[in-house]
Parts: C-alpha cells; structure tokens; sequence
C-alpha cells in the first residue's frame, strides 16, 4: 500500500530537543531540568504561532515518561519511544474549548494516576482563552497538582493570562526562527531529499 503523503510541517515536525529549530536557550533548559531532576509542574510557554510550543511540550512529555528519563534525554532515544506513552498525554485546545465544564472535565481526569509511565502531561494550548470561571476552576489544582501531573500551558498571548497563573509557571518566551537558523535546517532537508537548492534562494 502506497505511503500516504505528509505535509512538510508534520513530516519534520522535531522528535527531539535537538531537532528544535532556533529555541536553544529553552531547549538547554529543559534538558537541564530534566537531568538534575528538577522539573517544574507547572511551565507557560509564550510566542507567536509556528515557533515550536507545542512541539517542545510533546517532546518533553516523551522524555520524562521514559524508563531513564536522563540516559534518554543524553542519546535521544526518547525520539522513537512506543506510541503508548500517547496515553499519559492530554492536549486540550482552549480556544473551542474553554468553559468551566471543559476544565472541571479535566481535573476530575488529573486524580487518576498513569497507568504506564511516571508522569500524566496535561497540554492546553491557547490557554489564554480560557473564561474567568474556567481559570478559577483550574487555578486550585495548578497551585497543588498530584506528583504525577505536569501542567504545560501554551500561549500567543502572554499579556491575557491572569497574574495568579503566571506566578504558579516556570515561563518559556519563545523566539521567532531567524532566518539564519532556518536555512541551515532546510540546507539540511535538500541534502536528505538530493534537493538543489542555492542558498540566497533558501
């Protein structure tokens, strides 16, 4: 059976920190954090669309549910781990679903241990979206998650969020990718792909 065809955006959508195009310094840190085992339970991460928050989160997810999360993280071996580790990940899209009933939904779920991994990773993306109810809701399990839950909270607009969530974050602001990250990276994908490609024109 034929391959079916992936856009370019999830076909080299990074599966590892090092694959991160332009977030050094965010990257470094978190892997950092990872191997002095001294993660936050709580991170926000900030930046305009297309700049890798997501991408990171579910990285960082991978990671920290593997059997050693720092010799994981030292040989990337996290990259190819098995897709069952997707059961300890919940992303919720707040910008469709930001009521008080969609956040209730997810802390009943937050009181159930993992059933594999160490780790239960909660991603809410444009978290800023969330109604005053829905952050009041949320803010008591933020302030007293169980050990097992990682909270990772993406936004494009920092500004919106409420001071008692930002307190509660380790703060993650994302850059927007120069250009002089991104063509090495594509020089990268032409050389993978037998691409000719000069490089004023990447």
């Amino acid at each position: 059976m034929e391959e079916q065809y992936k856009v370019s955006a999830r076909k080299y959508r990074p599966q590892k920190f090092e694959e991160v195009v332009g977030q050094e310094h965010i990257t470094t840190t978190l892997k950092n954090a990872i191997t002095s085992n001294q993660l936050a339970q709580a991170f926000l991460c900030c930046g305009p669309r297309g700049v890798g928050k997501t991408t990171c989160a579910r990285i960082l997810a991978k990671v920290i549910n593997a059997p050693d999360p720092v010799k994981a993280v030292q040989d990337g071996s996290y990259a190819d781990m098995d897709i069952e580790i997707a059961l300890n990940i919940f992303e919720l899209d707040a910008a469709s679903n930001n009521s008080v009933d969609d956040i209730r939904h997810l802390v009943e779920q937050v009181r159930f241990a993992p059933q594999s991994g160490k780790y239960k990773v909660y991603i809410i993306d444009e978290v800023h979206m969330l109604s005053q109810a829905a952050f009041n809701a949320f803010l008591k399990t933020l302030e007293e998650p169980p050990p097992y839950a990682i909270f990772i909270l993406a936004t494009t607009e920092k500004h919106k969020i409420i001071p008692t969530i930002l307190s509660r974050c380790q703060i993650f602001d994302f850059q927007r990718i120069k250009v002089s990250d991104i063509v090495p990276h594509l020089q990268t994908i032409c050389k993978e792909k037998n691409i000719s490609a000069d490089a004023e024109a990447l």
